[in-house]
């Protein structure tokens, strides 16, 4: 196998930062060697130019489904007895995320200096707050491992709740910009042909057509239409650097729930998260005002952050989450209902799971229904309009022999 030239990061047992060239047939290898030099590894490169220098565009970036692989993992090694540390470094090695594999082994030097594991992950954004507030409440009552079970199960159950909301969404959107692209294509390509065609025989267009014509000359002219694309990437732009700023949220996470079709599904995945997340922090030990702190910070969406602030205020004076819960018409009967029932039993937690697991199904539910309800809709709009416009261009085909006579 050939030789190739690593330069691997690594710390000293003093805590030094130095960097090391290694020529070894793996990444893998390159590693081990630089354990067996007394460093601990951190980040591994290729140095070496050619057909075997592997390319990377970044060091992309720590996904969902990255922490719920390593928290199902984690959890195991931890149940079979492995410390945290040797755990930690066999899932740097194994994560197939480099920022992942970067910030585990940062963590686990840090561990080793005597660090928590909840205080590294406190300090990486990479981490949601939910899953450290849960990490530290196992280390702090001795069941690390039961613990980061709970937070695969919450991990995972988020991402198979974004999965069904992007199933839900792909096809109405990718309709959509078919729809544009057709519509701008037949108005700077086919309606010229047709408009030069109705110019040679003279005389006056049907409404339909002429607002075709005045349309396409519209997209033709390049005062109109290279600011109309400028002015929507900036929007485009703008929109994903600031949609997570509370003035944006506050105007766009209420109407999320007034959609026609979607917004229906978006109350009830924001429900599901709610619950699932409340309930998994209560189970881990969390005192319930901390847990709620974090479930308004994680439920993505400011009207459900509202409504905790009511319920967090209501808990500080001794009430019950239950009665501040009805002034939010975003909590159906049936979910503060079953929280009553789940406050005056003790047992809130598992009435929280039963109502995340509830939501869970309907969201799979709606979507199924949406995705059979939207498919024939969305092709009869796209046909409707691609028809409707060719409609228009023949329309004055039918006058053409009175204008040539």
């Amino acid at each position: 196998m050939p030789q190739t030239d690593y330069l691997v990061k690594a710390r000293s047992r003093q805590g030094r930062l130095v960097e090391q060239k290694i020529k070894a047939s793996t990444e893998a290898e390159a590693v081990s060697r630089i354990r067996q030099l007394g460093l601990t590894p951190i980040a591994v490169e290729i140095t070496n130019a050619g057909f075997n220098k592997e390319i990377r565009i970044g060091k992309g970036r720590v996904k969902l489904k990255d922490l719920a692989i390593f928290s199902r993992q984690f959890a195991t090694m931890l149940s079979s007895g492995l410390p945290i540390l040797r755990s930690l470094s066999i899932l740097s090695e194994q994560t197939e995320s480099v920022r992942l594999q970067e910030i585990l082994l940062e963590i686990k030097f840090e561990v080793e200096k005597g660090s928590s594991l909840s205080e590294c992950m406190s300090k990486r954004k990479e981490f949601p707050p939910l899953m450290v507030s849960m990490t530290r409440a196992g280390e702090v009552g001795g069941f690390l491992d039961t613990t980061m079970i709970e937070i695969s199960e919450s991990l995972e159950a988020d991402v198979r709740l974004r999965g069904k909301i992007k199933s839900a969404l792909t096809y109405p959107v990718a309709v959509a910009v078919i729809a544009v692209a057709i519509t701008i294509g037949m108005l700077i390509f086919v309606v010229p042909i047709f408009s030069d065609l109705f110019a040679s025989f003279g005389g006056s267009l049907p409404a339909p057509t002429q607002l075709l014509v005045n349309l396409s000359n519209l997209f033709k002219n390049p005062i109109f239409f290279l600011p109309t694309i400028a002015i929507t990437a900036g929007l485009v732009i703008w929109y994903r650097r600031n949609r997570t700023s509370l003035a944006v949220r506050n105007v766009v996470d209420p109407l999320k729930f007034r959609i026609p079709v979607f917004g229906n599904l978006f109350q009830k995945v924001a429900l599901a998260r709610f619950s699932r997340n409340f309930s998994a922090l209560l189970k881990a030990g969390v005192p319930i005002l901390t847990s709620l702190d974090i479930v308004g910070d994680t439920s993505g969406n400011v009207v459900v952050s509202r409504a905790v602030e009511a319920v967090k205020e209501s808990v500080r004076q001794g009430s019950g989450m239950a009665k501040p819960l009805t002034e939010h018409p975003v909590f159906p009967d049936m979910v503060v209902q079953m929280i009553a029932v789940g406050e005056e039993t003790g047992a809130l937690d598992d009435m929280l799971g039963k109502i995340a697991d509830f939501y869970d199904q309907e969201v799979e539910a709606t979507t199924e229904q949406l995705m059979a309800l939207i498919e024939p809709i969305m092709i009869v709009v796209l046909g409707g309009l691609v028809g409707g416009m060719i409609i228009a261009l023949y329309l004055p085909i039918f006058n053409i022999f009175e204008l040539i006579r």
